[in-house]
């Protein structure tokens, strides 16, 4: 059963279009893992890399950065001694739900799909 359907040149170059932007955006190895990571409630640095096998510090950073630029984090701030740095998700985050619904679910049907080939 084909589920694509075909579309017309300008359906096809606004998608494209929209799909760039959105992998612009949330696109790579981590930036949805972060954003996973952080729905369990606020981390700090630390925690969130202990969550996420495999991701340096440096590469941490720059994610959050970039999340934090885009909307998705918030970093809080809590000044008593010593200073505490925490992230959080925003509720812009929240947007992204059904994307990665969607994507959990295609990854488990196509990790299955592999195994039984």
């Amino acid at each position: 059963m084909n589920l694509v359907q075909p579309i017309n040149h300008q359906g096809c170059s606004g998608a494209l279009t929209a799909i760039g932007d959105s992998l612009y955006v949330i696109g790579g190895k981590w930036k949805l893992r972060v954003i996973v990571a952080l729905r369990e409630g606020n981390k700090r640095f630390n925690e969130i890399q202990r969550s996420l096998d495999g991701i340096s510090a440096r590469v941490l950073s720059s994610e959050l950065k970039e999340l934090e630029m885009n909307g998705f984090v918030k970093r809080i701030v809590h000044t008593q001694s010593p200073v505490v740095v925490e992230y959080q998700i925003t509720d812009y985050a929240g947007t992204l739900s059904e994307v990665l619904q969607a994507l959990a679910d295609w990854g488990t049907k196509h990790r299955d799909k592999i195994r039984r080939e």
